[in-house]
């Protein structure tokens, strides 16, 4: 029963990943044109998300210790460095990542 059960999960999970992605294309085809507030949400949004995504990893940051708060201070600064540099978001965010585990495991330890 929890066999059948697994696979019958698997499937709605599946079947609901697909309709999200591709309803925008039933709903927004070529015919019609796409409305404004969807356009400015496309523009919007990665911005927010980002903004999000910095205050959520910068939550936990001390302010006690040197150890506490440099190492993401000098990661942010080398990602904000890199993005306005090379204008790549992917290599800022692997190149702060690996900056930031650099600097607690080596550093920082």
């Amino acid at each position: 029963m929890t066999d059948l059960y697994t696979w019958y999960m698997i499937a709605v999970i599946a079947l609901v990943t697909a309709a999200i992605r591709f309803l925008p294309f039933v709903i927004f085809n070529g015919n019609r044109k796409t409305p404004a507030i969807v356009e400015k949400l496309g523009r919007v949004l990665p911005y927010a998300i980002m903004g999000m995504l910095v205050v959520y990893c910068l939550k936990g940051v001390s302010f006690t210790s040197a150890a506490g708060f440099l190492p993401s201070l000098i990661a942010c600064l080398v990602v904000a460095v890199l993005y306005i540099w090379k204008r790549n978001t992917l290599i800022s965010i692997i190149a702060g990542t690996i900056c930031y585990m650099i600097l607690v495991q080596v550093v920082f330890a």
